[in-house]
């Protein structure tokens, strides 16, 4: 009984071509906008990593753009090859790496973020007016 419901899973995970798909259906509409998002995102993340001052911040920012921009690319494609009905790229198997891929790497970044991220404070020095009357460091 069990080996069946896993092969059922198999089949339906690894399935070369999962059956009809249409642009008009509400799933496929959500993924083309959700991937659109991710695409026009890049440009924005490259606008908002230009003007931000911080420069840590820009340096721990430098691969959101670019990430953000081929994941959008690559889930768009995996959609109209789901419509399409091109074989083997319409796998839903290519879907759940696509997830996990994005997953370990938002992971990933969060983790780098949190780790890395500093600010540079500026230094306040306290101005003494008895520094000028009291004795300087011997020199050598």
């Amino acid at each position: 009984m069990r080996s069946s419901a896993l092969q059922q899973f198999l089949r339906f995970v690894f399935a070369p071509n999962p059956g009809r798909a249409t642009y008009g259906s509400t799933s496929i509409l959500s993924l083309l906008i959700a991937c659109g998002t991710l695409v026009v995102l890049s440009f924005i993340i490259a606008v908002w990593r230009r003007s931000h001052a911080n420069s840590v911040t820009r340096k721990l920012s430098r691969t959101w753009s670019s990430v953000s921009f081929w994941f959008g690319i690559v889930g768009l494609v995996l959609v109209v090859s789901r419509v399409e009905q091109i074989q083997f790229l319409a796998m839903r198997f290519f879907w759940v790496l696509w997830v996990l891929a994005l997953l370990v790497y938002v992971f990933v970044q969060l983790r780098l973020f949190r780790a890395r991220h500093y600010e540079i404070l500026p230094r306040v020095s306290a101005a003494d007016p008895r520094e000028k009357y009291l004795p300087g460091k011997k020199k050598k």
